[in-house]
């Protein structure tokens, strides 16, 4: 029996998608041989139409089989702990106390009051806020001598 023999038999349907969530394609009859190929019956057998809805051999659509059928797969929202965003905000407000020292100017109250929110939600010590303050508009205003 050739290699496409052997792939035919052992996978009838040709295309198949994993039980993964997103799953993975297979094209098995372009395979060169079953050598590390998951067994059939642990994939999602599609059919002609099904694998070109998914755009083919080079469609990226991301889906999983459930309650076995094709469904659209949306990946998790990934949520950015409030720290973490506290953290990233101290990079912009080091930059913009760089910028008020180069041009001999200081930060305005707004801005001050803005520096302690973030700076209490990156240390910790505030641990009630559930979402970063408004960054002010303005920022520095001249120094005074």
């Amino acid at each position: 029996m050739s290699t496409l023999d052997e792939l035919k038999t052992a996978y009838p349907a040709r295309y198949y998608a994993s039980l993964d969530k997103p799953c993975a394609w297979y094209d098995m009859w372009s395979c060169i041989s079953t050598d590390g190929l998951p067994p059939a019956n642990t994939l999602y057998a599609m059919t002609d139409a099904q694998w070109e809805a998914k755009g083919g051999n080079t469609g990226t659509t991301s889906m999983y089989v459930e309650n076995g059928r094709l469904v659209d797969y949306t990946p998790p929202v990934v949520v950015v702990p409030l720290k973490t965003q506290a953290a990233s905000a101290m990079v912009w407000i080091q930059q913009q106390a760089n910028l008020a020292s180069a041009m001999g100017e200081v930060f305005t109250a707004d801005m001050k009051a803005y520096v302690k929110a973030i700076a209490a939600i990156a240390g910790g010590t505030d641990t009630t806020s559930t979402a970063l303050p408004v960054q002010p508009t303005d920022v520095m205003e001249a120094a005074t001598a």
